[in-house]
């Protein structure tokens, strides 16, 4: 019986699987750039040594078209570091928007508890003569109260 980590790389080498390898390479090259590059990169591809590098907002290209060369020089050295990804060559970077919208998973938003205590006591005086006003005093008093 053969073991799994011979099948996939078999299933790997295949041709109809090609895509799969240059997939793995292109995540490797985003998970290489900081933190703030990730989130602006919603993708990357390479074609006739070109990469194409598709932005998640507008406001992103100008700051990353000055770090072109960052770009390059990370893709050199995964070139150099990962036998798999020797076909990342790449001369020229292109950057455009994306279209398609991409889901970014932001962090679990805590919900902050006070911690102070509540300072209304609900002992006030209405002085108000409208009969719907004082009923609508009374039923702020009450909830106060409760609290």
């Amino acid at each position: 019986m053969k073991k799994a980590n011979t099948i996939l790389s078999h299933i790997l080498h295949l041709p109809e699987f090609k895509s799969l390898q240059s997939h793995y390479c292109y995540q490797k090259f985003i998970s290489l750039l900081s933190p703030k590059f990730q989130k602006a990169i919603a993708f990357v591809y390479i074609r006739q040594n070109t990469l194409f590098v598709a932005l998640r907002h507008p406001g992103y290209k100008m700051e990353l078209n000055y770090n072109k060369d960052l770009l390059k020089s990370i893709l050199s050295l995964l070139r150099k570091q990962d036998e798999r990804c020797n076909f990342l060559v790449a001369n020229k970077v292109v950057f455009f928007n994306s279209k398609f919208k991409t889901i970014i998973q932001d962090e679990k938003k805590e919900q902050t508890i006070p911690y102070y205590s509540e300072m209304a006591s609900g002992d006030f005086e209405i002085e108000c003569k409208d009969e719907d006003l004082q009923e609508a005093f009374k039923k702020i008093k009450s909830m106060i109260k409760k609290n």
